[in-house]
């Protein structure tokens, strides 16, 4: 691409959407050659390669977590320059326990120093932290520490980060489908009155707007029980970049790969895209 000379009416209402909902926005300066209306509104990583990053150097796999949680901060920060307005990280998912027990022991550490080194970082970049997943699941000092890291975020104005811990998609599904039994069962849902806006709205992302560009490194091709729902209509960019080793340049090229692409949402290739669905 290069850098659209007059800007759309569809990128004025991106730039002042930004404006309100990411005050550090600032994606003409970041991503010139991306209109603004083509920066992904809600991007999810799966960020592997970890322990593939941390072999290579014969390092233990703590520190490729540790080097991957740098990553983190930098795409996180990147994210409210170029405008995105909510990035959801797959960070430790319910099928992550089956791991030799020092390594989730080393992650859980690791949560805890995140929570506490990044608190105030990320409420002076004006990131709001959200997490999902089943924390009731997790050992105490891990919930009391992200329990602290969302109370701190609550209040600023600016992208969302979102951290699925103890996360799995079908798991998710599940849950939200119990819900919706027990309001049927209680008299307060009809079972036709269940749309897919109902059952969007009792999943754990509610108030999210769905993914528009999913990202995983490392070069696996699956999804993993990732957000099975929401990415339903997402664009899909694997790297060989192994997680440590992604950085700005990288996170670019995937945004700049997802702006080159026409969404159409099921539409014929020779009618015009419809828009995204509402999220």
């Amino acid at each position: 691409m290069t850098g659209p000379t007059t800007l759309s009416d569809a990128d004025r209402d991106a730039l002042a959407r930004m404006a309100r909902l990411t005050p550090r926005a600032a994606p003409l300066e970041h991503l010139p050659d991306v209109p603004p209306a083509r920066i992904p509104r809600h991007i999810a990583i799966i960020m592997d390669g970890n322990g593939r990053w941390a072999r290579q150097r014969g390092l233990p796999h703590a520190a490729g977590h540790k080097r991957g949680a740098e990553t983190v901060r930098r795409i996180v920060e990147e994210c409210g320059r170029v405008g995105v307005e909510a990035i959801t990280l797959y960070s430790f998912s319910s099928e992550n326990w089956k791991r030799p027990r020092e390594e989730i022991d080393a992650l859980m550490q690791l949560c805890v120093a995140y929570c506490n080194s990044e608190r105030e970082g990320l409420v002076r970049e004006g990131v709001r932290v959200r997490v999902i997943g089943r924390t009731d699941e997790l050992p105490g000092q891990v919930r009391d520490a992200l329990g602290q890291l969302v109370e701190a975020t609550s209040r600023v104005v600016g992208p969302t980060l979102c951290l699925a811990i103890n996360y799995g998609s079908r798991r998710e599904i599940t849950d939200a489908v119990r819900a919706l039994a027990s309001r049927v069962r209680a008299g307060g849902l009809d079972p036709g009155d269940i749309t897919e806006e109902t059952i969007t709205h009792a999943l754990d992302t509610a108030g999210l707007p769905e993914p528009d560009l999913l990202i995983r490194t490392a070069g696996e091709m699956r999804v993993s029980n990732f957000l099975l729902w929401q990415i339903s209509y997402a664009e899909l960019f694997v790297t060989d970049t192994l997680w440590p080793d992604f950085g700005t340049p990288d996170f670019h090229g995937a945004i700049r790969a997802f702006a080159s692409r026409v969404r159409r949402f099921g539409a014929r290739p020779d009618t015009p895209a419809d828009p995204p669905p509402a999220g």
